[in-house]
């Protein structure tokens, strides 16, 4: 069992900044894989940027040069920096997480999700 909690969602004006936060918890497994998925309405859950342990961050076209994901990996923290919004980037954002745990990984590991809501 892990637990992923999100922060730091609310409304901004287009070309505007908002920091999201995102803590896992629990215990009997590792991180792996960390980061932020979306979904806007009516729409897919789509991915937004991750960073697996020791790797690189990957981000969805949509919000290179924009977006900035890092991890705090003693503290398993990540963090979804978000420069010059745009309104098609109004969405729940949510956490994610793929956990080790007995050498078996699992990916379906979700916040609950937090509203950004872009205005024009």
């Amino acid at each position: 069992q892990v637990q992923l909690v999100e922060s730091g969602g609310g409304l901004v004006q287009a070309g505007g900044s908002l920091r999201l936060s995102c803590a896992a918890s629990g215990s009997g497994f590792s991180i792996a894989t960390m980061g932020w998925f979306r979904q806007a309405p009516g729409n897919q859950r789509e991915l937004v940027a991750v960073v697996a342990s020791g790797g690189a961050p990957n981000y969805a076209d949509s919000v290179k040069a924009r977006f900035t994901v890092s991890r705090v990996y003693g503290t398993n923290l990540v963090f979804l920096q978000m420069s010059n919004l745009k309104p098609e980037g109004t969405a729940v954002y949510y956490c994610y997480a793929t956990k080790i745990q007995h050498g078996r990984p699992s990916t379906n590991n979700w916040g609950q999700g937090t509203q950004v809501t872009v205005s024009s």
